[in-house]
């Protein structure tokens, strides 16, 4: 699970670099200041949860409910597929008809901290069997 997780963040990190790159050298002639700052938000959000991605591989090896873990990778990678693909294609390709997308992304980057949130809170089971015969 850490491996895939982990490809996939720095993946995502790598293209939102290039994408914010894009947005500050190339973007600025052709869209309007309007449209710069849509396409900055599909960055910025994509980054943030790069790094969440990224997060989450590394808590994989605390001992946090795997379950869970793998829940909040999948939707992290739902939103930015769904949050930052949608403002993306609203800007470059002038697509309205994405603009529906954009809160369903932003609906999985939520689901996807709540399921962090709960691997917080619960434990991978075999660590349960460990925790609870060390409270013996």
């Amino acid at each position: 699970m850490t491996r895939w997780i982990l490809l996939v963040g720095a993946l995502f990190a790598l293209t939102g670099v290039m994408a914010g790159a894009f947005g500050a050298h190339g973007l600025r002639q052709m869209v309007s200041p309007r449209g710069l700052e849509v396409f900055q938000t599909g960055v910025t959000y994509q980054m943030y949860h790069a790094l969440a991605l990224l997060a989450v591989a590394v808590l994989s090896g605390l001992g946090l409910a795997h379950r869970w873990l793998k829940a909040a990778a999948g939707f992290f990678i739902a939103g930015i597929l769904l949050f930052s693909g949608s403002l993306y294609g609203l800007v470059l390709l002038e697509l309205k008809a994405l603009g529906p997308v954009t809160p369903v992304g932003g609906l999985c980057f939520m689901i996807g901290w709540i399921c962090l949130v709960i691997a917080a809170v619960k434990r991978h089971p075999e660590n349960e069997d460990r925790a609870d015969s060390t409270e013996r």
